[in-house]
């Protein structure tokens, strides 16, 4: 699972290096061509909106403070027996030309990639920060998903349809989560709240998964870089909720019609869960008879050192997801065992390649009608294309992290620091420590590591351009 990062610009001159040299190896490409950039501004210009308007609806965002590429925009309300969920879907489809040089610059991409300096985007600003992304006040054109549930959070009814819609504001997570805590939310966010906690309830009765592992957080400050870990707030695990609805719809749409691609992920093996049993039972972690293991999962506080150590072991069992495109027949493969149900990408399409042919899809699909050639030809070839692509984002975070720890802690080689031991290694000869200040995770050297335990680690390298952070024990 890629680490989320937030990070602002740097300036010193080894984490640049660090950076550049970073991109070099990975084939990372910030710029975009002059054919790309004519074609974002060409389409940005000429753009279409569908027929159905939605502008009425009090629509708005919810993402980090510093977002500009905005995906979604949602509405809730209350309907006789349930709750009608509105998801606003960014339509980029009405922006890129299939075969056209935006759409085959962004299946080089794959994903947006991001980083402290310059995010290397799926598509140019113009229409990821522009035309396509779904800013206050603007009218865009999107895929609007209107689901409507029961009293208990079950679907009863769903719609996808083309629509131009207006979102009334930007809020940020904090912005949504203070408004909650003092009462002074508007109704669609107290639904929020409310169909969030009833989804989650949901999630856990058909054994999804949910790790509560707190985001590294990097932000530059007067005296430099400041590292910390950040629980997510509960309005962001309400809001993922409806991002997660709208794929298990997505999937069950695709695969009721045979067409179209999954995000699948394989069930942990017995095995495996068997190791993690041992771990936490190693660690005096209570993993109670009949507990599933999603379900002793959700019962762990990070906060906790002993339940940070089981947490990083557990993201074991959560390995192995890949897409399954299919075309005429079920793919073998249709579950996503961390989701607890078929699930599709679906609401990041100017983040994410995939997303657009889903859309496309289950438009097609909703309306009866044959879908596109241009989103049924491209799909056998989208899962190795988004497997690459998300290899790529993961090497690309996790060296950007590790370049910002490295010039963290560059002046501080010999310190010794309090440190919890959260892996070690199989063969007993080192592992990884998580330092709580500075919010680092690292390797160390050392025979015997107590998993779970803190210990006084001593920092022996940190090398920024080699992007290198090394303990050993004291």
């Amino acid at each position: 699972m890629a680490r989320r990062v937030r990070l602002t610009p740097p300036d010193e001159a080894a984490i640049a290096a660090a950076f550049a040299e970073l991109r070099e190896s990975l084939g990372v490409t910030v710029e975009f061509a002059d054919d790309v950039l004519a074609d974002a501004e060409a389409s940005a210009r000429s753009r279409q909106l569908p027929r159905r308007d939605e502008t009425a609806i009090p629509f708005l965002t919810i993402d980090p403070a510093e977002s500009r590429d905005l995906d979604q925009a949602l509405h809730l309300e209350r309907r006789a027996g349930g709750f009608r969920v509105r998801y606003a879907i960014a339509d980029v489809a009405a922006f890129v030309t299939p075969g056209g040089p935006m759409d085959l610059a962004a299946h080089e991409r794959g994903q947006t990639l991001y980083a402290p300096d310059v995010d290397a985007l799926l598509y140019p600003p113009v229409i990821s920060h522009g035309a396509a992304s779904l800013l206050p006040r603007e009218t865009r054109p999107a895929v609007l998903w209107t689901i409507d549930l029961d009293a208990q959070g079950q679907t009863v009814e769903v719609d996808v349809a083309r629509a131009f819609v207006r979102s009334r504001r930007k809020l940020s997570y904090e912005d949504v989560q203070r408004a909650l805590d003092d009462g002074t939310a508007q109704e669609s966010l107290t639904l929020l709240r409310d169909v969030g906690k009833l989804r989650q309830r949901l999630e856990a009765e058909r054994g999804g998964v949910d790790l509560q592992i707190p985001e590294q957080e990097i932000r530059r400050g007067r005296g430099g870089y400041k590292l910390s870990f950040r629980t997510q707030l509960p309005v962001e695990r309400w809001n993922a909720q409806l991002s997660l609805l709208t794929g298990q719809q997505a999937a069950l749409l695709m695969l009721d019609a045979k067409v179209g691609i999954v995000r699948t992920l394989p069930r942990a093996d017995d095995e495996a869960v068997a190791r993690l049993r041992r771990a936490a039972h190693a660690l005096g972690v209570a993993w109670r008879s009949g507990m599933t293991y999603a379900d002793f999962v959700r019962s762990l506080d990070p906060a906790e050192p002993r339940h940070k150590a089981v947490l990083a072991e557990s993201t074991v069992l959560l390995r192995g997801s890949g897409y399954e495109a299919f075309d005429g027949v079920e793919p073998e493969h249709k579950r996503h065992e961390g989701v607890g149900a078929p699930y599709t990408h679906a609401t990041a399409p100017l983040r994410r390649l995939v997303d657009r042919y889903t859309s496309e899809v289950c438009l097609a699909v909703h309306a009866g009608e044959r879908v596109p050639e241009w989103a049924r030809t491209a799909l056998p070839d989208l899962p190795d294309t988004m497997s690459q692509s998300g290899r790529r984002a993961a090497q690309y975070e996790g060296g950007v992290v590790s370049a910002v720890e490295a010039a963290v802690l560059e002046h501080s080689v010999g310190r010794v620091f309090p440190a919890v031991v959260i892996d070690v290694d199989g063969d007993g000869d080192g592992g990884v420590v998580q330092l709580a200040q500075p919010a680092v995770t690292a390797r160390t050297t050392g025979k015997h590591l107590p998993l779970g335990q803190r210990v006084d680690v001593r920092l022996a390298e940190a090398d920024v351009l080699r992007r290198l952070v090394r303990f050993e024990p004291v």
